[in-house]
């Protein structure tokens, strides 16, 4: 994207019908890092990489825990998303106070989606750069949503956000439709599956990914670094299998033909 003449204020339209502002914030979420969101019949799944940006240094978080059964995935600026994840905190908590029962996963999204829009509408606000991947469970079953920085928001089976997210995209796409009857094992596996997708080659250890997952019976938390290393060695195993099955498979047939080469010529 370029500079223009449109794009100074967040308030001003493009001849086009374009808020660049916004679009702008929208970019900054595809820059961040991956963060992936899968979603079965009793539990949703969480997913980010968490990579630090120097040796020197720690990574920031990019899940939230906002309540029991709802909590956040984040991609984009980091900030943004620690200041919306404490107001979504407060919501679930003022609702809990006043009906004593939890805040409904759908309400909460409309809340957080009101509160994006009202930054494309106001002159001396700027919208924020972060999208954020809202896993919840309540009465109606579980969800998984996509608040965007334009104040839209989307629910899905699987999302990805982030940097790369198109080839973790790809890959859930292809499985999305048995996520359905997936148990809570086989999300987390998928999730790392979508995460490594992502990385491009690098390889994928536990201290460079966050899952969390919430379901029927589990509230919102975030597994132990131990607990994913061990789902990410079965999947090495699993993958090293298919391999060198496919690689005997592919053998076979060219063993065959020089066996056929060596048979001696038909006398005529």
């Amino acid at each position: 994207m370029f500079r223009n003449q449109y794009d100074t204020d967040v308030t001003t339209w493009s001849p086009a019908g374009r808020l660049f502002q916004v679009e702008y914030a929208m970019e900054a979420v595809k820059q961040g890092a991956a963060a992936v969101g899968l979603r079965s019949t009793s539990h949703v799944v969480l997913a980010t990489v968490n990579k630090a940006a120097s040796d020197l240094s720690s990574h920031q978080r990019k899940v939230f825990k906002i309540d029991d059964h709802i909590g956040v995935a984040i991609a984009g600026l980091t900030a943004d998303g620690r200041v919306l994840s404490r107001y979504l905190r407060n919501e679930c908590i003022n609702h809990s106070f006043v009906y004593e029962s939890p805040l409904p996963v759908s309400r909460l999204v409309v809340r957080l989606a009101d509160k994006a829009q009202v930054c494309t509408q106001r002159s001396w606000k700027r919208p924020y750069g972060v999208g954020l991947l809202v896993a919840g469970l309540d009465e109606t079953g579980a969800h998984l949503y996509y608040n965007c920085p334009s104040g839209n928001y989307f629910e899905y089976q699987a999302f990805a956000i982030g940097s790369r997210s198109q080839a973790a995209k790809t890959f859930m796409e292809r499985r999305f439709e048995a996520f359905n009857g997936y148990s809570r094992d086989e999300l987390i596996k998928d999730a790392l599956f979508a995460i490594k997708e992502t990385l491009q080659g690098e390889k994928l250890t536990s201290s460079i990914c966050t899952v969390a997952v919430v379901g029927i019976g589990e509230p919102f938390h975030m597994l132990d670094q131990k607990i994913i290393q061990e789902v990410i060695d079965s999947i090495e195993i699993k993958e090293d299998d298919a391999a060198a099955a496919t690689a005997a498979a592919d053998q076979a047939p060219m063993q065959e033909e020089d066996k056929s080469s060596e048979a001696a010529p038909m006398d005529i």
